[in-house]
């Protein structure tokens, strides 16, 4: 039974993430065809068509692509600050992932290990479930979130089963994420950057 819920559940996960991860492409397409990473002008058409609920619908795409893996946490980073530029980009970045982490600690205190592990990557959840083990969890749980090298969304549910104390996931989460998100979308900022003009020729081969 618990097998059959778990392989739901996968097919769930992996088909939003390949739909997500095809939006994403498809948008990214879109934006390249229509200017909006190289004009100002098209970036401010685009973003006319949703007037003052633009950076709120961001913002709630970045917190439910912590909760559920619909697109690749990086991509929607550096697609915020190549929107709304590197200021706004980061702050709406910042508390999308923010109220994601805290949701992503709540929803995993609340159902447990068993929903950790139907949302999770087996592999890693294996890899990483074995910090809660250590003495130092908190302090090795808050150098992985100021650093962007370890699966922060698998980490923050971790978190949730563990003795850790609401109030220091919190602090931990509001200090930690904005070095990590800074250092991540400048990285894949410049990384894009180089990339455009490459990806601008395919484009317009297709086209």
């Amino acid at each position: 039974m618990e097998n059959a819920q778990r392989t739901r559940w996968n097919i769930l996960i992996n088909g939003s993430t390949f739909a997500g991860l095809l939006m994403t492409v498809l948008f990214f397409i879109y934006g390249i065809q229509s200017h909006l990473f190289t004009s100002q002008i098209g970036l401010q058409t685009f973003l006319q068509k949703f007037g003052f609920y633009a950076p709120i619908i961001f913002i709630i795409f970045q917190a439910i692509q912590v909760v559920l893996p619909i697109s690749p946490g990086g991509i929607g980073c550096v697609g915020g600050i190549l929107i709304f530029g590197p200021v706004q980009g980061f702050i709406y970045n910042y508390i999308g992932i923010c109220i994601g982490s805290i949701a992503a600690f709540l929803l995993a205190r609340q159902y447990g290990s068993t929903y950790i592990k139907n949302l999770s990557n087996k592999k890693t959840f294996n890899k990483y479930i074995g910090w809660l083990e250590k003495p130092s969890f908190e302090r090795v749980f808050a150098i992985a979130i100021f650093m962007p090298v370890a699966p922060d969304d698998t980490l923050c549910y971790i978190a949730g089963i563990s003795k850790m104390k609401f109030k220091t996931f919190v602090i931990i989460i509001l200090l930690g994420k904005p070095f990590a998100i800074a250092m991540y979308s400048l990285m894949l900022n410049f990384a894009v950057q180089r990339l455009l003009p490459f990806l601008q020729i395919i484009v317009g081969t297709i086209k």
